[in-house]
């Protein structure tokens, strides 16, 4: 451990320097970037003052040179032998490679070298500078050199013409350059006749300079980076001539700066720290090495009761370095606490384990294992008549009490059922526990199915005296369902399990206690592979829309159809919807069955409109549908993509649907109306609905439930509320729709009470869309006539 902290110490202090050296060579890198343009600048500037005094001294030489008498006595001679010794003797004093005799008019007299025609075209080049100024000086390019020219005049006493010297620049340029800014120097110069660039001298390597000699090169051109033969320069070009005239050729100076030297710490700065870090890492090391032996022995020993407590030991007190003053003993202390806490979490833990905080009844573990306990002492005793049972209760409508009273409330009433279930309900040797959320269970120890449902029947009666609580009287009841052993179970799970069962259809009837029976847990079974096989029936296409016709009752006229679904199963043939849709509004799979239904009725509705029948498709929601806040966007998503308008569909709700979250359900209707679709309540009558809910619903017509429509000619109750139903629609603003007409007489009745429309067997079945076009052709043709005068309609 002490070698490890010592090498974390280490490690630190690296990653410290090397983050140190980082920031520095970061921040030398960002000032010598934006110090970079500037310096090239005053490289230019250094470069420009030694090509200054460079041509200074040459235009001194030869203004001494022309002022010579010997030089005048020469000139008179009129010799071109001697003229051109003269002039090679003091070009060779004075450094000059190219010295010239040019006449007042600026023609070439005498030159040093033989062949004077460079010569005296730069002569004539110089002539306008040196007829204003008196003298010229210029760099120009003479026999493929950079060559700096001087034009001075002679005057003997009179102007006796004019002395052009010219010297050549070399790379002692390029080196004083470099000496004096750090900078690397390239002469470049271009032929009067070629567009290429050629190096003259250069302080950089070869490759480099013929990088820089490709490049294509502009006047006026800022400082710039460019790659040169693995390096990347900054640039700064100085245009010495450039190729204006014709035939004068251009010369170029580079200034160069290779960018890792510019962004390089300077070698004494990098000296510098490596000399703190060798220092730094010797002190740290020998701190380390102190502070290591200060703190791994206490460390150690605290590391040994951890060890204690992690397995298990929360006995043993802590008692090294406890009454140390530093965070050593610090760190005991805490030790010390936590190992109580320890103690004191395990004995909770064991008592959460086993049983329910809210009620203080045993929770789902303890009455599982009391359970495996019962069975197996029954199982040992070997009384062939012994028998365990349990009995499971699962309480009603708990959810609305949490919704409307709060949590809270919930809590003391899931704590007083505990108390009433103990109290009332259970034999001395028997357990209640509470299993989770609203639902309990009883162990009979000792009892067969009589005396289970005997408890049963007692558990239900101890629920018809309301519980009373901070004022308010609550009604509670539930479905209670109980299993036996070695009856219905060979083991406490299997037992639970079906004693769930039976729970479950105790509550889903309503009927009161219900005992075990393999019935159900067969078809329990059978419904765990029907969710996928539903999601299997909408992949495949195993789903069939139907449409059975709507018609006007004072004219006949077919206007809409509802949309029904059926199910062609492989195995089990055509499924009606309650063979389906309930489990499917339980699973929740009713909102992707919902989609589906009006994707198909909008296809529908596509195939009857281009047929020529523009009529509104039915299309009926659950509750599961109405409580979703997506369901409006979702639908109108469903429009656009399918092209349909609003006023193509009728979305039908139950009042059920309604009433189970009015609040909800009045915001989902309120924004499907807003996109424009007409809704109805279906099974009007059978629910709950107040008046003044329903004239708040955003609602455009009635659907009587058939089994008013059905019973209307022999119960008079049923005509009455028919009769009273299509008046109250009527006095809403609202149309009404009688749904199962099965005969003429019906029809006739619904005329006279003014119903709107019908459907029914009696107008049609429900059909595909191709059979319901050829039943509205037959309608129109032939039968409709009939209806009105009661008669059968085939179809």
């Amino acid at each position: 451990m002490g070698a490890r902290l010592i090498a974390l110490f280490l490690g630190l202090l690296l990653v410290v320097q090397l983050a140190g050296l980082a920031a520095l060579q970061a921040s030398f890198a960002r000032h010598a970037r934006s110090v970079l343009p500037e310096r090239l600048h005053t490289g230019s500037r250094v470069l420009q003052g030694l090509l200054d005094r460079q041509a200074q001294a040459l235009q001194d030489g030869a203004r001494l040179v022309a002022a010579d008498p010997a030089f005048h006595e020469q000139l008179r001679s009129d010799d071109a032998a001697i003229i051109a010794a003269a002039l090679n003797q003091h070009g060779t004093r004075l450094g000059a490679t190219e010295a010239a005799l040019v006449t007042p008019d600026f023609q070439l007299r005498a030159s040093r070298q033989p062949d004077g025609t460079e010569l005296a075209a730069l002569a004539g080049r110089l002539a306008a500078a040196a007829a204003t100024g008196g003298r010229a000086c210029q760099v120009a390019l003479l026999g493929g050199r950079a060559h700096h020219v001087v034009l001075v005049p002679i005057k003997a006493p009179q102007p006796a013409g004019w002395l052009l010297m010219g010297k050549p620049l070399d790379g002692g340029l390029a080196r004083e350059m470099q000496s004096l800014s750090a900078l690397q120097l390239t002469l470049l110069t271009q032929g009067p006749d070629s567009d290429a660039w050629l190096p003259a001298h250069s302080t950089l390597a070869p490759a480099q300079a013929q990088t820089l000699a490709r490049h294509a090169w502009r006047a006026g051109q800022a400082p710039a980076t460019l790659g040169a033969a693995g390096a990347e320069l900054a640039v700064q070009p100085l245009w010495l001539t450039t190729p204006d005239s014709p035939g004068a050729g251009a010369v170029l100076a580079v200034l160069s700066l290779p960018l890792d030297d510019a962004l390089r710490l300077p070698r004494d700065v990098q000296m510098a720290l490596l000399a703190i870090s060798v220092v730094g890492f010797a002190a740290f090391g020998l701190l380390g090495v102190l502070c290591v032996r200060r703190v791994t022995t206490p460390l150690g020993r605290l590391a040994a009761a951890a060890d204690r407590l992690g397995a298990g030991d929360v006995a043993t007190p802590v008692t090294d370095g406890v009454h140390r003053d530093d965070e050593l003993g610090h760190l005991a202390r805490a030790f010390e606490q936590m190992r109580v806490g320890v103690e004191h979490k395990q004995k909770e833990i064991v008592k959460l384990a086993y049983w329910d905080a809210l009620t203080g009844l045993p929770n789902r573990v303890q009455f599982r294992e009391a359970l495996r306990e019962a069975i197996r002492a029954a199982g040992d005793s070997g009384a062939p008549r012994t028998t365990v049972s349990v009995v499971m209760i699962d309480l009603d409508r708990f959810k609305q009490v949490n919704d409307v009273l709060g949590y809270r409330f919930g809590d003391l009433l899931l704590a007083r059922i505990a108390e009433r279930l103990s109290q009332h309900t259970v034999r001395g040797a028997d357990l209640v526990a509470r299993l989770g959320g609203d639902e309990f269970a009883v162990l009979l120890r000792d009892g067969g199915i009589d005396v289970a449902r005997s408890v049963a029947q007692r558990i239900e009666r101890a629920f018809d005296t309301p519980l009373t609580l901070e004022d308010h009287a609550i009604d509670m009841g539930g479905g209670i369902g109980f299993a036996c052993w070695p009856q219905h179970a060979f083991d406490a799970d299997t037992l639970l399990s079906r004693a769930e069962v039976a729970m479950h259809v105790a509550k889903r009837r309503g009927s009161g206690p219900q005992p075990y029976d393999p019935a159900l847990d067969a078809s329990s079974a059978q419904t765990l592979s029907l969710l996928s096989e539903l999601r299997h029936a909408v992949d495949t296409g195993e789903l069939r829309l139907l449409l059975q016709p709507k018609l006007a009752l004072d004219s006949g006229d077919v206007v809409g159809a509802e949309t029904l679904v059926r199910w062609q199963h492989p195995q089990r043939g055509l499924l009606a919807p309650p063979q389906f849709i309930p489990f499917a509004e339980q699973t929740g799979f009713i909102r992707s069955l919902t989609l589906w239904v009006f994707e198909e009725a909008a296809r529908h509705w596509g195939t009857l409109e281009s047929a020529g029948m523009r009529m509104p498709l039915s299309v009926n929601l659950s509750t599961r549908d109405l409580l979703d806040p997506e369901l409006p966007q979702k639908l109108d998503a469903l429009l656009v993509r399918h092209r349909v308008p609003a006023e193509a569909f009728c979305l039908e709700v139950t009042e059920s649907a309604i009433m189970e979250d009015p609040q909800r359900a009045q915001a989902t209707l309120d924004r499907l109306s807003a996109l424009g679709f007409k809704l109805s309540i279906d099974d009007f009558g059978t629910g709950y609905s107040s008046l003044a809910h329903l004239k708040r619903l955003p609602v455009d017509e009635l659907k009587i439930d058939k089994r008013f429509v059905l019973g209307m000619q022999a119960d008079a109750d049923d005509a009455k509320v028919v009769r009273s139903t299509i008046d109250l629609a009527h006095n809403l603003g609202l149309s009404v729709v009688a749904e199962g007409v099965e005969n003429a007489a019906v029809w006739e009745r619904l005329r006279e009470l003014n119903c709107d429309q019908a459907q029914g067997f009696h107008l049609g079945r429900p059909m595909a869309a191709g059979e319901f076009l050829q039943w509205n052709a037959r309608w129109v043709t032939r039968l409709r006539p009939d209806v009105p005068r009661g008669q059968v309609v085939l179809h």
